[in-house]
């Protein structure tokens, strides 16, 4: 999948392209005299190229050490997890340590819920690590190797930690902070491109594979 029938020169798409990867939106406009709903258009359409391709991925199982969590966006409401989390969209992840991050929309927390995309995502015998919140507790009696960290004591006892997929909890709410709301059913393409972000380095190896991935 690439971007196909746009009629904005080769010229301007590259900039644009190169404009979305550095996170730029108004100077893009303002150069190039690009309507806000073209710019739009087209930065949607990168996204939906950036999904299709992640989505490839999505079936790929990993093993050795990977830190599990989940995180919720939007939302009026201040609140724990399964609690006061009104309006807010539950998103679950796993990071393969010197690897890449795999993020979902779920429904809820439940243990219900998470087991299944773990057993999907994670070979047996793997080194699985999360916090102490109880939905995990399954993974105690799983074909995984469960450690917990307690973070209302510690953030890290050794290899005992969750602090990349917490980093890239606070990267994707960074991304997407400078955008006044994200409706429900458009918020997983920008989830991806989050995802995107944090997998593929530097803008210099982000704007490469874009190139590439939508034939620019």
């Amino acid at each position: 999948m690439n971007i196909t029938n746009c009629k904005l020169k080769k010229s301007i798409q590259n900039k644009l392209l190169e404009f979305f990867v550095l996170e730029v939106t108004a100077r893009a406009r303002l150069i190039y005299s690009v309507s806000k709903p073209i710019q739009r258009f087209f930065y949607r359409k990168i996204r939906e190229v950036i999904s299709y391709h992640l989505a490839l991925e999505a079936d790929e199982v990993v093993d050795g050490q990977i830190e599990l969590g989940e995180s919720y966006f939007g939302g009026h409401r201040k609140g724990k997890r399964s609690r006061g989390v009104a309006g807010k969209v539950a998103i679950f992840g796993l990071l393969k340590r010197q690897g890449k991050v795999f993020t979902v929309v779920v429904e809820n927390n439940r243990t219900e819920t998470l087991m299944p995309v773990i057993v999907r995502k994670i070979k047996p015998d793997s080194w699985v690590y999360t916090d102490t919140y109880r939905s995990y507790d399954a993974l105690d009696v799983s074909k995984f190797h469960h450690e917990r960290i307690n973070h209302s004591e510690l953030f890290a006892v050794k290899q005992n930690h969750i602090n990349g997929i917490e980093n890239f909890w606070s990267q994707a709410k960074r991304i997407l902070r400078k955008y006044n709301g994200i409706d429900r059913k458009n918020f997983p393409l920008f989830l991806k491109e989050c995802e995107f972000r944090f997998n593929f380095g530097a803008p210099k190896e982000q704007l490469k594979t874009l190139r590439k991935w939508c034939g620019i």
